[in-house]
């Protein structure tokens, strides 16, 4: 009697171990797996967020700007909001200007994340040349018109060189849009009217901008 109760135990504690090696070999494939959610980064991981430092910067321009932590340097603007670092650039002198009069300059400085494309003060010496003294004052003392040519010049997302390039068309903040092309090293902006203007430096950073200076004034197309 009692060898058939060993007998019994033996077979007892085969089939139970019979029983757990079928179960671990069932789900041995699904633990081994890996699971889906980490076989793809999402796309947006691999996207630039448009800002820069000054080891960025490209354009025969970018050795005209003061050096080292002077006002007006790379250094110095880096930290700075958009409009005040703009206002201490020599090359932009002029639109500093033009987007105080328009009353941009807290609109600018308050923007989280945007590309400029700032004319540098010959393109603004072109315009006034073409209008003629009068009209060109009367155009700084229009704040509404003043201020959508500028506006025409911001872009509400911010772009280093290569984002631009990816996007190649870029929509402003005063409507319309701007064409994006590189030729060799030299990046260029086409407006709306068909003139095309060459970065003269840019992936400029500040704190809430990538500032690229241009040789022309950007204009919207003609309604």
């Amino acid at each position: 009697m009692r060898k058939i109760q060993r007998l019994a135990a033996v077979g007892a504690m085969a089939a139970l171990t019979v029983t757990l090696s079928a179960c671990g070999a069932s789900e041995s494939p699904s633990t081994a797996a890996p699971a889906p959610a980490t076989s793809a980064a999402p796309s947006s991981a691999a996207e630039s967020d448009g800002v820069t430092t000054a080891s960025d910067t490209f354009g025969a321009a970018c050795s005209q700007l003061p050096q080292g932590n002077s006002p007006g340097s790379l250094n110095a603007m880096g930290p700075q909001p958009v409009a005040t670092a703009a206002s201490t650039n020599p090359l932009l002198t002029t639109l500093v200007t033009a987007v105080k009069a328009a009353g941009l300059v807290e609109t600018l400085n308050s923007q989280k994340a945007i590309t400029v494309f700032a004319p540098y003060n010959p393109a603004f010496d072109e315009v006034k040349k073409a209008m003629g003294d009068q009209q060109f004052a009367a155009l700084l003392a229009n704040k509404e018109g003043l201020g959508n040519v500028l506006k025409y010049h911001v872009v509400a997302k911010r772009y280093d060189k290569d984002g631009l390039e990816s996007a190649g068309s870029v929509a402003t903040l005063a409507g319309g849009s701007l064409q994006i092309k590189e030729s060799g090293d030299t990046l260029s902006v086409t407006d709306g009217s068909g003139a095309t203007a060459n970065v003269l430096c840019g992936n400029i950073p500040t704190s809430n901008a990538t500032v690229f200076v241009v040789d022309k004034v950007l204009m919207a197309a003609k309604s």
